[in-house]
């Protein structure tokens, strides 16, 4: 239940503090004081689209936040996403000039969504445009489903829907697959029995386009190998020739001049590198031979991978290869597509089985609690003066499984003996369709998991004993549900009304109003005392002359 209420730079509040109690609670005011822009700041809480244009002329930022008891009842929630828990819990929005907003519950930054569902377990409002539900299916078979108490039973068939729609869709894919790759099924042989014949290893190209640039400038290397092996160690003027005179002459003269010992072992260590050089340059040379046959055997292996990259358009044998395996992938998927197909075929069989079979359980559950939501439905509508209404919950079959059922349903609805059961949006008027909904509730609050209910101006269209029904429903939900019990188990109902005959029947009374300054007109709200509570509800039924008349009409009410 929503304890506190605080509001700072949103539309005309400059500042709003207040403190709701337990119960029945009512708000009332002139029209344009301000109820509208304090439901539209407690939906920000609720995850609604902020709007810059909201914050008020020369603030920077506007400020909505709420304190909730919760005994418990969210606690769930808010572990499961990390957040502090306890018996209080508070939400608080800000919303910047920029347009930016950010999100708190207990202090900690939250994404908006997670706000929003958590308020919607919280509060439940209900405004006037509400009324347009009527006209939705999905309303109207949310009702069945929350009251019948369905909700396991529902998530099961979601659950088996989801993996039926996803088995349907794979099904589809396959064979809209399958028969693509039928169609291309000589083209795809073909292509990969070419790839399969080139016989394609990875990393041969770089090592045939080497040997092939050896054997193109064969007699180049032969000639450059012999040419160096010769200066290094051919006759008397080679290089090794000369060195081993030089090392000579070095060694002669160590005794007598110490440091030719060190040229001469740093010269003999030269010696036996330049040695080995010339011995491999040897070997290399009587290796390299010009084989022209081998050379046109290396040549043809690359212009075939050089036509296989330019046909695929890729520019190496590794892109071939992913290409090859494509091909052999595909050629198989048509070769087995048939059983992969007949499988999907037996899976999607099996989920549509076991979803009829779980849809088939949601419309019996359905059909029993709809008998039950006409009863009440009819019994609640005479309290509030339709003696000869007539509610009718038609729960008809779909051509095919749905989301959330099998079933269509629609509320069909008649006030009169002889008038024919219609759809009830295209036949109640505006005060029928606020009753409708006052109704319905009145029979959902017993069942849903929020503790506060909101009503914006849901006595739309009625007056007079019909209000006091309406005010009786509205204070029996705040007890609890049945008029017999007490606070004890019930929860907190708030009614923004213009009826004094609603007005009166609240266990706490607030008003908005507006209030000029020097520079702006400012909304405010304030808990009436007693006296004024008499005076407000005095000026409901006489208007602006407060008469002696309206102050004892006012009186009676009140039960004061």
């Amino acid at each position: 239940m929503i304890q506190t209420l605080y509001i700072q730079n949103y539309a005309l509040i400059e500042s709003l503090d207040i403190t709701f109690e337990d119960g029945f609670s009512v708000i009332t005011g002139e029209t344009g004081a301000g109820k509208s822009i304090m439901l539209g700041a407690i939906g920000l809480l609720l995850g609604q689209r902020a709007d810059s244009k909201a914050i008020r002329q020369g603030a920077s930022k506007c400020v909505i936040e709420a304190h909730f008891d919760i005994k418990g009842t969210t606690t769930l929630f808010l572990h499961e996403h990390g957040l502090d828990d306890g018996d209080e819990c508070i939400l608080r929005r800000e919303v910047l000039a920029s347009g930016k907003s950010r999100a708190f519950i207990n202090d900690t930054p939250v994404q908006l969504n997670v706000m929003k569902e958590l308020g919607e377990t919280l509060i439940d409002i209900h405004s006037q445009h509400q009324n347009l539900l009527l006209n939705n299916e999905g309303f109207q078979l949310n009702v069945l489903d929350i009251l019948a108490d369905d909700t396991r039973l529902l998530k099961d068939y979601k659950k088996c829907f989801q993996s039926w729609t996803q088995a349907k869709g794979e099904l589809q894919r396959m064979k809209e697959e399958a028969e693509r790759n039928k169609a291309d099924e000589d083209y795809v042989r073909f292509q990969l029995s070419q790839l399969q014949e080139a016989h394609l290893q990875a990393d041969e190209q770089e090592a045939l386009e080497q040997e092939a640039e050896m054997l193109s400038h064969a007699e180049d290397i032969k000639s450059a190998l012999y040419q160096s092996a010769q200066l290094l160690d051919g006759d008397e003027r080679s290089l090794l020739m000369m060195l081993k005179d030089c090392l000579s002459s070095l060694q002669g003269i160590s005794k007598v001049f110490s440091v030719a010992q060190e040229l001469a072992d740093r010269l003999d260590s030269s010696y036996i590198e330049l040695k080995d050089i010339a011995d491999e340059l040897a070997t290399q040379e009587e290796g390299v031979e010009f084989n022209p046959a081998r050379l046109e055997e290396v040549t043809e292996r690359l212009n075939t991978l050089y036509t296989l990259q330019k046909k695929h358009h890729v520019d190496n044998v590794a892109a071939l290869l992913e290409i090859e395996a494509d091909y052999r992938h595909r050629l198989d998927n048509i070769t087995s597509s048939d059983d992969k197909i007949a499988e999907m075929e037996r899976q999607c069989e099996t989920l549509h089985g076991t979803l009829m079979g779980l849809g088939r359980k949601l419309t019996e559950v359905r059909m029993k609690i709809a008998k039950t939501v006409e009863k009440r439905m009819i019994f609640s509508l005479q309290r509030l003066g339709m003696p000869n209404v007539r509610f009718q919950v038609e729960v008809t079959p779909k051509d095919e499984p749905g989301p959330k059922g099998l079933d269509s349903v629609s509320y069909l609805f008649s006030a009169n003996k002889s008038g024919a059961l219609q759809d009830i949006s295209s036949v109640a008027s505006g005060g029928e369709i606020a009753r409708v909904m006052l109704s319905l509730k009145e029979m959902l609050s017993g069942e849903a998991r929020f503790n506060t209910i909101i009503f914006d101006e849901i006595d739309t269209g009625v007056s007079g004993e019909i209000a006091s029904r309406m005010a009786d429903m509205m204070e029996n939900m705040a007890k609890g549900g049945d008029p017999e019990e007490q606070l004890q188990g019930g929860r907190q109902v708030i009614s923004i009304t213009h009826l004094p005959q609603i007005a009166a029947r609240g266990w706490v009374h607030y008003k908005v109003y507006k209030k000029d300054n020097e520079h702006e007109t400012v909304s405010r709200i304030r808990r009436l005392t007693p006296d004024e509570r008499v005076e407000e509800i005095a000026q409901m039924l006489s208007g602006d002359t407060l008469s002696e008349a309206a102050i004892q009409n006012a009186r009676v009410l009140l039960k004061v």
